[in-house]
Formats: C-alpha cells, structure tokens, sequence
C-alpha cells in the first residue's frame, strides 16, 4: 500500500492558542484549555500555519521539521511572512541544475508559453461562466505559438503586450461584477490604493504561498522564473506558477462579493517611497474571516483526476502534482508538460 498524502492544514488563528508536541502527537491547546491531537505517523498534517498571538514548542517545530511538514509564520490577519522547513528540501540538486539549463536549452521558453495559455485559457473560463466577454483564445494561441526564438528574453520581450492585453480585458470585465462604489478602474498589484485591488492582492498573497511551498516540495529553485526576470528578492518562479491558479481565486471572490459592502473597507493613513497616503482594505474582523474562508477553499475538490487514483482532488494537491510534473519535465522524466485547467461550473 503507498503512502497516505497529507491533506490537512493545522491553522492556529485562535489568540492564545499553544501548539506542542507530546507522546508522537502534535497538540492544540486552545485559550480555554480545550486540547486536540494529531498523531504524526498518520501523515494526515499537510502544513502548519502559525498567526502571530499564538505560542509554540521548540520540539513541535523539531518534530514538524523531522516530518517534512512546513510551517508558515503569518501576521494575525492571515498574511503569510516567512516560512520554516526542512533542511533537506535544498539536496535535490539535479532538479535545480536542469531547471538553470531550461534558461538556454530552450525548455524555459516551452514552460513560459505553457503558462501563458493555461493562464488565459482559465481567465476565459471564469468570463464564461459568469456570461462576460470571452477572449478568443484559439486566436491568442496562434500568435503565442508562432513566436519561434528559444532565447528567454527575446521570448518574453515579444509576449508581455499579448498577455497584458488579455489580462486587461479580463479584469475590466470581472469588475463589472462587483459593487460600483468599489470597482476600481483597472488592476493594480503593487501598492494599489483601492480596496478591491488590495482584497485581490490579499488573496494571491495565499495563493503564493501554496505555490511556494509545491515548488519547494518539487525540488525546484523558487527565485529562477522564466516568465517572471530575474530580481533580487523576487521569488519568480512563484510568480510564473501561481499565473496558473490565479483564476480560481478570482472565481473564489466573484462568488465572495455577495457578502461584501463598502462599509466593509476602512482606509489606513501609509507611507511609501516618503510619501503619505490613504489605502483601502478590507476591515481586520473580514481579514480574518476571509483569510479562514480561502484555506478552506484550497481545501475544496475540483475535476480534475489525481495523478495515482481519483476522479477529484483538492485545489492545494493539484498544485503540488503541477509542481511535481513540471519538475519531472526539466529533469527530462517527461517529454511534454501541459497544465491542467479546472472546467468551472
């Protein structure tokens, strides 16, 4: 019989809760002295994530550390700021080598547009379902795949206006679906000052986050992109990936926006590059409850058969099987590698 796959995420969100270890069990003690177990050797534990307000043992982390489990640090609102693992997850060097040698082999090429079409092909899943303006992918393809240059740059150079277009299309469509008074005229990522964007940004925070830990698991060197360049301090390859699940999340929140109002935003004075301002976000209590509602989504199952056995999987082990088979490819274990899109309901 193989191995049971961890599934389970052991989150601490509760202030003043302990985590432990006792007997080959990891322990959750909460304020009121309720305590749960989990045993170890069941391998059910997938993650631990730890919210600042909350106290741990040196030999949990030992023991989590022993097993293979993260463990992600995350502020008390949910948002992930450094995460913890084993030592040996750094000695699969072969696999970092091959993916160094898909910068010039022309493999990194292949991997960006693969992305690329996975991404616009999921966009225009979440503009069918909700009756939106679709993008005309087969167009789209064709002029991606007539790029024919092997060199990474050139590549990225020639399909960054393609992409952007296609990106700008989608969200101008997905923020007719939210209330007026919170639809911002475009998309912003970084440092956007309007709530919705930042409540976006917020959800891919989590969404980076699982694709950290799947490329880490996978052996693969986070910070070595091949649609995202390289920048110090930029986990790339994290970037690329996560292009691949970006629509679930949207889809996630389109359903999401019923429960919110604009009363729902507060404004945070900030200063940024010696300049203060006024940004939006999503209150602290519908953070919180929002940041427990998305670990909760990526626990949720979706159509797409499991590499072993399985006509469903949950979203986070599909990411970690795409991490998996994207790796095998660079390795040369595998003569292709398409990701797979989830057909939203």
């Amino acid at each position: 019989m193989g191995r049971r796959i961890k599934t389970m995420s052991l989150v601490l969100d509760s202030f003043g809760s302990y985590l432990g270890i006792d007997k080959g069990c990891i322990i959750v003690r909460d304020r009121d002295g309720k305590t749960e177990r989990y045993p170890l050797f069941e391998e059910k534990i997938g993650e631990v994530v730890l919210k600042t307000g909350n106290m741990v043992s040196t030999g949990a982390l030992a023991s989590l550390g022993f097993w293979g489990i993260n463990v992600v640090i995350a502020t008390k609102n949910g948002r992930p700021v450094a995460m913890l693992k084993n030592l040996t997850d750094d000695s699969y060097v072969k696999t970092r080598i091959c993916q160094y040698e898909a910068l010039k082999n022309g493999k990194g090429v292949y991997v960006a547009k693969q992305i690329i079409l996975a991404k616009i092909l999921g966009q225009n899943q979440v503009l069918r379902k909700y009756g939106l303006k679709q993008i005309d992918t087969t167009r789209i393809s064709e002029r991606i795949n007539r790029i024919e240059t092997e060199d990474l740059q050139s590549f990225r150079r020639k399909v960054i206006g393609i992409e952007g277009k296609c990106s700008e299309h989608y969200f101008k469509q997905v923020f007719q679906l939210f209330d007026e008074k919170l639809r911002p005229e475009q998309r912003y990522a970084f440092h956007a000052y309007d709530g919705l964007n930042n409540l976006f940004n917020l959800a891919y925070e989590l969404l980076f986050w699982k694709c950290y830990r799947a490329l880490s698991r996978a052996h693969l060197e986070t910070h070595l992109g091949f649609i995202h360049s390289l920048m110090f301090g930029r986990a790339s390859l994290v970037c690329d990936f996560e292009e691949l699940y970006r629509y679930l999340v949207d889809d996630f929140l389109i359903g999401y926006r019923l429960h919110l109002k604009p009363k729902d935003f507060e404004a945070r004075t900030e200063t940024f590059n010696d300049k203060r301002g006024k940004r939006i976000y999503l209150s602290r209590p519908k953070t919180k409850k929002l940041t427990k509602e998305l670990h909760d989504f990526f626990r949720s199952k979706v159509k797409i058969p499991r590499i072993r056995r399985g006509k469903k999987q949950e979203i986070e082990s599909l990411i970690n099987e795409e991490a998996l088979l994207l790796a095998k490819y660079l390795r040369n274990e595998r003569k292709n590698w398409e990701p797979r899109v989830v057909e939203l309901e």
